[in-house]
């Protein structure tokens, strides 16, 4: 998958970055990371992995390196697509490799991680609440029937990347991007993923917390 690009944000990551680098290198040989700033050594891990690195100065926030991370991949030759993929172990490599094979055998635009079209994610009653009340939101505002609107892994298109600007630095890029994708009446589709929540994942911010974040940066951006 020469023409595919992983981007990873990073923000102290370094006790996983490397390992997950070497899994996500298994299937995809491009990988940049993107260290959003940080008191810890992420990116001397990142480039040990094997790992393009791009440096912000300062924490400017995940939107923010997602949007370094495409402007990069668009600067590469040959890109095909990028993966948007977590930092702190919670994706499957092989589901990230079985998006994009339908994303090219399908033609689509963005294939988008799901974790209610299966059950093996677990997760705790608010947070389902919170998730599901979120992609009936995303629903009514871009007629987009999504079941999980805020899935951090997946696969966009090198056309439709060049359509994406991302300006919500923190975690209401996630919405905005779909708000963004939705604009372009693209051809779309969801795949389910497993999503590992370790204590060490819920820990960098897997929290109802980050619910009431994404409510507050859309309506007081």
């Amino acid at each position: 998958m020469s023409g595919t690009w992983v981007v990873i944000p990073v923000y102290n990551e370094a006790s996983v970055i490397g390992s997950v680098i070497k899994q996500v290198k298994q299937v995809f040989p491009n990988v940049v990371c993107v260290i959003d700033g940080g008191t810890d050594n992420s990116a001397e891990e990142a480039r040990k992995a094997g790992a393009v690195v791009v440096e912000h100065p300062i924490n400017l926030g995940q939107g923010a390196s997602l949007q370094t991370g495409f402007d990069y991949a668009l600067s590469q030759p040959g890109l095909t697509e990028v993966v948007t993929f977590d930092a702190d172990g919670q994706h499957l490599v092989s589901d990230a490799k079985e998006m994009v094979d339908i994303l090219r055998l399908e033609k689509l635009d963005i294939v988008i991680g799901s974790r209610f079209l299966d059950d093996r994610t677990k997760i705790n009653f608010l947070k389902r609440a919170v998730l599901k009340t979120a992609a009936f939101w995303t629903k009514i505002t871009t007629r987009m029937a999504l079941t999980d609107a805020h899935n951090g892994l997946r696969i966009i298109s090198a056309e439709l990347l060049t359509k994406i600007h991302l300006h919500q630095n923190r975690m209401a890029h996630a919405s905005e991007l779909i708000d963004q994708v939705a604009a372009e009446n693209v051809r779309w589709k969801e795949y389910p993923t497993h999503i590992i929540y370790t204590d060490y994942s819920k820990a960098k911010g897997q929290s109802l917390l980050n619910a009431v974040n994404i409510v507050f940066e859309l309506l007081f951006k």
